[in-house]
């Protein structure tokens, strides 16, 4: 993957080295932190004023609003727009079946789902933002309602901090018990392999469209998994079933790409035609570019809303 904006004059941490980290608010706290610094010495800098919704204080504003955080950062006056214009409602929901279990380079995809959602978190509390979270694999396992305390916070990495082992993916169910649980509209963030049936995810994800949420999918995939990069004949267990195949990878790897792309293009015409947001990430990316595309992602809803509100 190219390395663009911010990411390209920043220090990256690799997400082997993050993973010996073994508190996962730390870990988040150093790519969030790693972040920020790299953004304000890259030629994005004014990325982040424009994302958190910031202007440039203007003669015959009240200097009582002036961030001064912002200011000991940049040397320049900022103001931030009221709270009830510029907060948003995160709800983050986080696969933790069985197929998240795996991982080919010494830590699992759970393991960087966990630590996605929770960089995702630490993010959008610093920002003042509300986050909750639903954990599932068949069912919901723990849910936290949208909240913006420090307290709140710790209580989200615990629950990210639970190993994954459940049953089959089961995206369905617990989506459709999201859309019950959380009435005030706000934005979903879904992390999954989604190595499940497009059409059932479709019926949920309509749902909650319904219910006017904005929605996210990041998918996450062991690079091994995104090109059968096996070097010989093995015996491949099935984590969800337990079933046992003996493939040839050099002979499956065609017809299993294939498959895998035509999955991949369903699940991204179905972000397409309901507005939402599509991100495959591999194990092996860095974070920090994770994080820069949902922040690219948010900024392009904000341009559109306010090209909306403009045009009528």
């Amino acid at each position: 993957m190219a390395v663009s904006g911010p990411a390209a004059s920043a220090s990256l941490i690799s997400p082997s080295a993050l993973m010996s980290i073994r508190n996962l608010e730390l870990r988040a706290r150093a790519v969030v932190e790693g972040f920020w610094n790299g953004l304000h010495r890259s030629p994005y800098h004014g990325f982040s004023v424009e994302f958190t919704e910031y202007r440039q204080y203007a003669q015959g504003d009240d200097p009582r609003y002036v961030d001064w955080r912002v200011f000991a950062r940049t040397d320049r006056y900022y103001i931030k727009k009221f709270e009830d214009e510029t907060n948003l409602r995160c709800h983050l929901a986080v696969d933790q079946s069985r197929s998240m279990t795996y991982g080919s380079s010494g830590y699992s995809k759970a393991e960087y789902a966990a630590t996605l959602a929770a960089t995702l978190a630490y993010f959008l509390h610093r920002q003042g933002d509300a986050t909750g979270l639903v954990t599932f694999d068949e069912a919901v396992r723990d849910y936290l309602p949208a909240r913006n305390r420090a307290s709140h916070l710790r209580a989200l990495m615990l629950a990210l901090e639970k190993p994954a082992g459940g049953k089959a993916t089961d995206l369905a169910a617990p989506l459709d018990r999201l859309a019950t649980l959380v009435r005030k509209r706000g934005l979903v963030v879904l992390v999954s392999d989604f190595l499940a049936p497009v059409d059932r995810l479709e019926r949920s994800l309509l749902a909650l469209r319904a219910c006017g949420h904005e929605l996210s999918l990041f998918q996450v995939l062991d690079p091994t998994e995104r090109t059968l990069s096996f070097t010989g004949p093995a015996v491949f267990e099935d984590v969800e079933t337990a079933r046992t195949l003996y493939i040839d990878p050099a002979a499956a790897r065609e017809d299993y790409l294939q498959k895998l792309t035509a999955h991949n293009a369903a699940l991204q015409a179905l972000c397409a035609r309901l507005g939402a947001g599509f991100h495959p990430v591999a194990t092996d990316q860095p974070l920090e570019l994770v994080l820069f595309d949902f922040l690219q992602e948010r900024m392009r809803k904000g341009r559109a809303v306010r090209n909306q509100a403009h045009a009528s």
